[in-house]
């Protein structure tokens, strides 16, 4: 017999380590239980990741060549469509198989998915290592009772659902490690958990509803870690829901991946910075810059909306503690807002992303309200005045405080925030150019108007196209400095690659290709700005290797694309002070 335990991720980049462990979990009971059903091993598990993005009839003709006899899918809330689509189908070319589902999306109103769907066999409901082996088991032993089974949702001889309560939350550290064989994760994102739970009570999150946080042994997690340090995986990103809850153990973790840092390897690690203490603070100063990177969860500013939504945020210390982090120069910090919240009107939030923005931010990303079945949020949609999308993933259509027209302008912010500012493609313009206007959000909230009226939102543009859509902006918004930003958008470009093709509203540079030459000549010989890796090439190789841009026919800058800031990717520019003499 063969369990097929099915996967459809967001992106290919993207793995499901749920599926990785249910698996684990139950191999390791056949090899130490030989005498049962299972560890005769009449039973297989086999595991199976696609994308949302796959065709449903490729994902459906790989499982059906499978031969599986069981399929569990796990569900989210942005695969759940795609999972019901394959629910339906499977059977119509499987009739014997049986499906099983899992997941927060199936979790939480269990009776109805079975209700609504004859071709699902059972849900596992909650955390799954411990239901899955006990499913198996029973199908090991020939049985199809599953109904007395804890986590389990099915039916009974009547076809009526049952609902098991939930079965109690399994040891961090009984669970096996998930990555002996790193074959199937090149050139994917590694997931790694070393707790489960949260201690804080948010009121649109899931996580929220388990307050008993558990942590994996210290030492399997120190074991774990060095597994990936020595085969020097890119990134580790770590689940754990606030991975600072508890100080000895970040402090353990982040001692021991900075004293055996591999000089490659980032850990990403989602936290409350307004947690963090000195001695916290004090070895992130000493870290390798792109050992960790941060992503912290503001949601808001407003004092109303997070006492609503049971955060307990020192928004003083958030602040002070991202400004230090920032100042360290070293650590890649991701800040989230959350529109739609209860309180939270279209100024309020401008307010909250104003405030946000100031904190200098690497990324800041702008999120919609997703109406989470089970949430405290879904419960009080009503005295909220909410309204979300019926369709998955529940999105936030309006509220008391924010109707739909305002969240569509919030949603044209976003795009031009992902643009112009996560991208990492307009450093230097967007520090000058969010000067000319009232406040940063202004900015951006005039850049997505300029889309909408000039035809632009929903079109995919090149990345040089992004580039003339701004010049574009600024020579409406701020027609006497069209000149400035246009060298700006230029050494913006220049600090990614080195072009093939200069956009056409840079600055001629015939007039210097003599003095560039002659520069690159005595830079083959001195080395004084090329030097490391760049010793034994001719003057012809090095300027295909760096750029050198005349500004304003006065300032000469060197582009180094062998040497880059490890947070934002970008070259060492220098300016050559002697290039005119």
């Amino acid at each position: 017999m063969k369990f097929l335990l099915a996967a459809l991720n967001a992106k290919y980049i993207h793995s499901n380590p749920g599926i990785y462990s249910l698996k684990a979990y139950a191999e390791r009971q056949m090899e130490r239980d030989p005498s049962d059903g299972l560890g005769k091993r009449v039973i297989s598990v086999e595991l199976g990741e696609y994308t949302i993005n796959n065709q449903m009839g490729d994902i459906l003709k790989d499982i059906y060549l499978r031969k599986p006899d069981m399929v569990g899918f796990s569900c989210y809330i942005w695969n759940i469509s795609w999972v019901m689509e394959l629910v339906r189908d499977l059977p119509l070319v499987l009739p014997e198989v049986e499906i099983w589902l899992g997941g927060p999306e199936v979790s939480y109103d269990a009776a109805d998915v079975l209700q609504r769907e004859p071709g699902v066999t059972g849900i596992m409901m909650g955390e799954g290592e411990e239901t899955f082996l006990e499913v198996l088991k029973l199908y090991a032993d020939g049985r199809r009772d599953f109904s007395s089974i804890d986590g389990v949702a099915c039916r009974n001889e009547k076809g009526e659902p049952v609902i098991r309560p939930l079965k109690k939350a399994v040891d961090m550290s009984a669970i096996p490690f998930s990555y002996e064989d790193l074959d199937d994760f090149e050139h994917k994102i590694v997931y790694y958990e070393s707790s489960r739970g949260c201690p804080f009570s948010c009121s649109y999150c899931l996580s929220s509803l388990d307050k008993s946080v558990r942590f994996r042994s210290m030492e399997l997690v120190k074991r774990e870690l060095d597994f990936f340090l020595e085969r020097r995986v890119p990134q580790v990103k770590f689940v754990d829901r606030t991975f600072n809850c508890s100080r000895k153990h970040t402090m353990e973790i982040w001692r021991h991946i900075t004293e055996h840092d591999n000089g490659v390897t980032n850990f990403h690690f989602e936290i409350s910075a307004d947690l963090l203490d000195e001695e916290e603070l004090e070895l992130m100063a000493e870290m390798r810059p792109g050992l960790i990177q941060l992503e912290i969860g503001v949601q808001s500013t407003n004092p109303d909306t997070i006492r609503e939504i049971r955060r307990k945020t020192d928004l003083n210390r958030l602040k002070s503690v991202v400004e230090r982090i920032h100042g360290f120069g070293n650590i890649h910090c991701h800040l989230d807002l959350i529109a739609g919240l209860p309180y939270e009107g279209y100024e309020s939030f401008r307010n909250s992303f104003n405030e946000v923005y100031e904190m200098k931010p690497d990324q800041l990303q702008l999120g919609f309200l997703k109406v989470l079945k089970g949430s405290f949020m879904a419960e009080n949609a009503k005295a909220y005045g909410l309204v979300y999308s019926a369709k998955q993933p529940y999105e936030v259509l309006g509220t008391k405080w924010l109707d739909y027209g305002s969240l569509l302008k919030l949603k044209g912010v976003e795009e031009m925030v992902e643009v112009y500012e996560n991208s990492g493609q307009f450093t230097v313009t967007m520090k000058e150019l969010v000067k000319e206007f009232n406040t940063p959000f202004d900015l951006f909230s005039d850049l997505a108007e300029y889309y909408e009226t000039h035809t632009l939102t929903g079109a995919s543009h090149s990345r040089m196209a992004r580039y003339e859509i701004l010049d574009g902006f600024v020579a409406e918004h701020i027609p006497g400095k069209a000149a400035v930003y246009r060298r700006l958008m230029v050494y913006d470009l220049y600090l990614r690659e080195n072009l093939k093709s200069r956009p056409d509203f840079a600055e001629d540079q015939t007039p210097f290709k003599e003095q560039v030459r002659e520069f690159f000549a005595e830079e083959a010989v001195k080395h004084r700005y090329l030097s490391d890796g760049y010793e034994g090439f001719e003057a012809r190789q090095l300027i295909k290797m760096a750029h050198l841009e005349v500004f304003a026919g006065k300032t000469a800058v060197l582009f180094d694309y062998r040497k880059r800031d490890p947070l934002s990717y970008n070259a060492a520019a220098y300016v050559i002070e002697d290039f005119f003499n």
